[in-house]
C-alpha cells in the first residue's frame, strides 16, 4: 500500500439504510487509494455490493450465519413497548457479537483505521481498544445529546427555553432507562478493556445530514462536520408514463414495506386529488396485493429512487433518513408518516423547515392524507423550503467531499 494510505474497517448496523451510504463513502475512499473492508456477521456479506470493497465475517465458523433475518424481523416490528424492548435487546446482542469477535476480525484483515457508524457503539469501542484512529460516521440524525435538542427518536419540536429543556431532560432519562440492555453491554467491555485509561482517537465525526435539516446546536464537537447524502454517482433515468397527473413517490423503506393498509391509503389519497402514486415496497407486498391497490399506482419492489424522485411532485415517506435526503435533494415536499427509530425526529425537522407535513400512521385516513397532499402541492412555500435544502445538499459535495475530509483528518 502506498505510504500514507489506510486500510479502513467499516463497522455499522447491518441494514441498507446504513450500509448503502457507507458503501458510497467507501468507494470514494478507494478512489483516493485507501482499502476498505466491511466487518460484520457472515450473512451481511451479500449487502456489500461494491466489488472493490472487502468483507470480513466476525467468525469463520457456522455460528456466523443466519442472524440477519432474525434481526430484521425484530426491527420490522419495533413499535410499541414490546416491539421497542425487543429491538433494543436484539441491537445489544448484535453489539455484543461485534465486541466479542471484532478485534480478531480487524487483526485478520490488517485494518489500521476504523469508520464506526454512530448507531453501532461497538465500532468506536473496538477502535479505542486496539489503539486505532477512528472516524465516526453519522448516517442518520446526529446522536448528540444537548439540553435544547430532543432525543432523536421523539417527534418533539425544537424549543430552546426552560420548558423545552425540562421536557428534553425527561426524554433523555427515559431513553437511558430503555437503553439499559445496550448500555450494560458497552459498559462491561469498557471496564474489561480499561478504556477509561486509554484516550479515544476519534479524528472526525462526519454526517450526511445537511446542517439546515438539523435543529440548531450549540455544543457540537469541534471535529464534527455536516454534509450531504452519500450516494454512488448515477446518471440512471427511469421511463415513467406521462398522462397529466402529478406523480407522488410512496415508500416505507426496506423494513416496513409489508404494511399493505398504509400503501392502500397512500394510493387512494393520491387518486383522490388527481395524482398517481409511485410505490416502492421493497418486496413487502405480494403481486396480488400490489395489483389490488386503488388508484392505478405504479408499483415495484424497488425503483431507482433518485431518478424517480426527480420526476415526482411530492413524496409520502415514513421518515427514513436516506429517502428523506433523496426527496429533499430533488427539491420536493414531503408528507411524513413516522413509524419507528429516528423517523419522528426527522419528520419534526422537515415540518420545522416548512418542507412538509407530519401525519400519524396510526390514525391515518385517506381523506386526511389527501388534504395534506393537496396543501403541499398547492402552496408554493413547501416547495420553496424543500428547494433550499436541495441547494444545500448539492453544494455539500456528497460522498466525494466526505471522503476527502476523512483523508485529510486521518493522515
Amino acid at each position: 500500500m502506498t505510504a500514507g494510505r489506510r486500510h479502513f474497517a467499516i463497522i455499522a448496523p447491518p441494514t441498507l439504510g446504513h450500509l448503502n451510504p457507507l458503501q458510497a463513502l467507501g468507494s470514494e475512499l478507494i478512489d483516493l487509494g485507501h482499502r476498505v473492508t466491511f466487518v460484520h456477521e457472515a450473512d451481511v456479506a451479500p449487502l456489500v455490493r461494491d466489488p472493490r470493497a472487502g468483507f470480513e465475517p466476525l467468525t469463520r465458523t457456522a455460528d456466523g450465519g443466519q442472524r440477519l433475518d432474525r434481526y430484521n424481523a425484530v426491527l420490522a416490528k419495533a413499535t410499541g413497548p414490546i416491539g421497542l424492548t425487543r429491538m433494543i435487546r436484539a441491537t445489544a446482542a448484535m453489539s455484543e457479537r461485534l465486541l466479542d469477535h471484532g478485534a480478531a476480525a480487524l487483526e485478520r484483515v490488517g485494518a489500521d483505521a476504523v469508520i464506526a457508524d454512530s448507531a453501532e457503539p461497538a465500532g468506536e469501542l473496538l477502535a479505542q481498544h486496539m489503539g486505532l484512529p477512528c472516524v465516526v460516521s453519522v448516517t442518520g440524525l446526529p446522536l448528540l445529546g444537548e439540553a435544547d435538542i430532543p432525543p432523536p427518536y421523539l417527534g418533539w419540536r425544537y424549543r430552546a427555553d426552560a420548558i423545552g429543556r425540562f421536557r428534553n431532560r425527561g426524554g433523555y432519562m427515559v431513553s437511558e432507562r430503555l437503553m439499559r440492555p445496550a448500555l450494560r453491554v458497552t459498559e462491561r467491555y469498557r471496564k474489561g478493556w480499561n478504556l477509561e485509561a486509554h484516550r479515544s482517537d476519534v479524528r472526525l465525526r462526519i454526517a450526511q445530514c445537511p446542517e439546515r435539516l438539523d435543529y440548531p446546536r450549540s455544543a457540537l464537537p469541534r471535529n464534527f462536520s455536516y454534509g450531504g447524502p452519500w450516494r454512488q454517482p448515477s446518471s440512471r433515468e427511469v421511463d415513467l408514463p406521462i398522462d397529466g397527473r402529478p406523480l407522488i413517490f410512496c415508500s416505507l423503506g426496506t423494513l416496513q414495506g409489508s404494511r399493505l393498509s398504509l400503501f392502500a391509503t397512500m394510493a387512494g389519497a393520491c387518486a383522490a386529488i388527481g395524482a398517481r402514486a409511485v410505490i416502492g415496497h421493497a418486496g413487502g407486498l405480494s403481486p396480488a396485493a400490489a395489483a389490488a391497490l386503488p388508484g392505478d399506482p405504479l408499483v415495484r419492489d424497488f425503483w431507482p429512487q433518485q431518478a424517480v424522485l426527480r420526476r415526482c411532485a411530492a413524496a409520502i415517506l415514513h421518515g427514513g433518513f436516506n429517502t428523506v435526503l433523496d426527496a429533499l435533494a430533488a427539491g420536493i415536499p414531503i408528507v411524513a408518516l413516522p413509524i419507528a427509530f429516528e423517523q419522528p425526529g426527522t419528520a419534526a425537522r422537515i415540518a420545522r423547515l416548512g418542507a412538509g407535513e407530519i401525519l400519524s400512521p396510526r390514525s391515518l385516513s385517506e381523506a386526511r392524507l389527501a388534504r395534506a397532499l393537496d396543501r403541499i402541492l398547492s402552496e408554493p412555500a413547501y416547495r420553496r423550503a424543500a428547494s433550499r435544502l436541495s441547494v444545500d445538499i448539492h453544494a455539500a459535495g456528497g460522498a466525494a467531499h466526505a471522503a476527502q475530509t476523512i483523508d485529510a483528518a486521518i493522515m
